[in-house]
């Protein structure tokens, strides 16, 4: 995993692989907060940004997850929110096995569990061996947020 701010990636101090400077070069070059929720590709369905607006919740309504095909990038626009973070690991028990079609498999919760606060202008790059449980409110309780998770298939990396 790795965690910035899109200040500290326009200063260069990464050096991130071209599909991940591609990815964030769309976050910079967009305005989502005068944006429609959706889809927006950016090569193809190989990667593309879904821009969502939600409440968070509870970190007991939230399940912690993995993908096998894709990167995500979770960028955050507005509002903040808890992403909780751990490895992959033999430890963790399985909620809902892997969706193929979605890319997607459950887990109970996290194993040891880390969490960090996910704030305007600050992402975090998730990898196939990052459990990870986003939209989870802060102690401030529920509250709106606007994210743009952008997709990178592995095959890009």
């Amino acid at each position: 995993m790795f965690v910035g701010t899109m200040e500290a990636a326009e200063q260069g101090y990464v050096e991130f692989p071209p599909i991940l400077r591609e990815a964030l070069a769309f976050l910079r070059a967009h305005d989502f907060k005068k944006m429609a929720d959706g889809h927006y590709p950016i090569r193809g369905e190989q990667c593309y940004a879904n821009l969502d607006r939600y409440t968070t919740r509870e970190a007991d309504a939230c399940f912690p997850e993995t993908h096998q095909r894709f990167v995500d990038i979770q960028y955050l626009v507005e509002g903040e929110e808890y992403l909780g973070w751990c490895p992959l690991s033999p430890e963790l028990s399985v909620r809902t096995p892997y969706d193929a079609a979605r890319d997607v498999t459950f887990y109970e919760r996290l194993v040891p569990e880390s969490n960090l606060v996910l704030l305007p202008g600050s992402f975090a790059v998730l990898f196939p061996e990052d459990v990870h449980r986003p939209q989870v409110a802060t102690e401030d309780g529920p509250a709106p947020v606007t994210k743009v998770v952008v997709k990178i298939s592995t095959e890009l990396l």
